[in-house]
């Protein structure tokens, strides 16, 4: 089979070899699409960018030094063009608020890789946002809601660990009263009712996730 002229140059980000491994054998199985680096990193991610330059890049979102999103941003504040599809385990909707806010262009669940990531990259390249109907389902279902501030996340994630209020506030340098009000803040935002419920619906929700 003869290659195309011309192929899309692909950037691949994902810290876990395996998941990292499928995506490039699935590049490399289209004639069409370029696999010019991989990255196990946020920070290396932004690097090959520069170096690369792709006409689409595939972002993971947790990894070890600096999340998916915070890379996006960096990468979109040096090249606003760039045209970034996050890659996630979570369907959860403030987290894919968060990424297109910051300027993805696709939000794809990593188990839909295989059927669906090959059609994304040409709609991306082609000047297409892409988000699944799962995910735009739950986009949906809360529209409207009050997202939770910086402060309440970082609180919400410090209860998700097993802090205590004492705790929290010695974490963050704030008294106790004070975490009191963001974690009540925190529960009638999300509508739970205990602080194990906000846990859950905050993981749920991609409000926060466990390293």
């Amino acid at each position: 089979m003869t290659e195309p002229a011309t192929r899309l140059k692909v950037l691949a980000v994902d810290d876990h070899p395996l998941i990292r491994g499928g995506i490039i054998t699935l590049i490399e199985s289209h004639a069409e699409l370029q696999l010019v680096a991989e990255a196990t990193s946020g920070r290396e991610a932004i690097e090959l960018f520069r170096v690369h330059r792709p006409d689409v890049t595939l972002m993971d979102v947790q990894m070890p030094d600096m999340t998916g999103i915070e890379a996006l941003i960096a990468i979109r504040g040096e090249f606003p063009q760039a045209k970034i599809i996050i890659l996630t385990t979570f369907a959860g909707d403030a987290l894919a608020s968060r990424a297109l806010k910051a300027g993805a262009q696709a939000y794809v669940l990593k188990s839909l890789v295989r059927k669906e990531l090959v059609k994304v990259i040409h709609a991306v390249h082609s000047g297409v946002k892409r988000v699944q109907p799962d995910v735009a389902a739950n986009l949906a279902d809360h529209t409207g809601d009050s997202p939770l501030s910086d402060r309440e996340m970082q609180v919400l994630g410090l209860v998700a660990a097993g802090n205590s209020n004492k705790r929290i506030g010695f974490h963050l340098s704030i008294n106790e009263e004070t975490v009191k009000g963001h974690v009540k803040n925190i529960l009638s935002k999300l509508g739970a009712s205990d602080r194990t419920h906000a846990v859950t619906l905050g993981l749920k929700r991609g409000v926060i996730a466990l390293d």
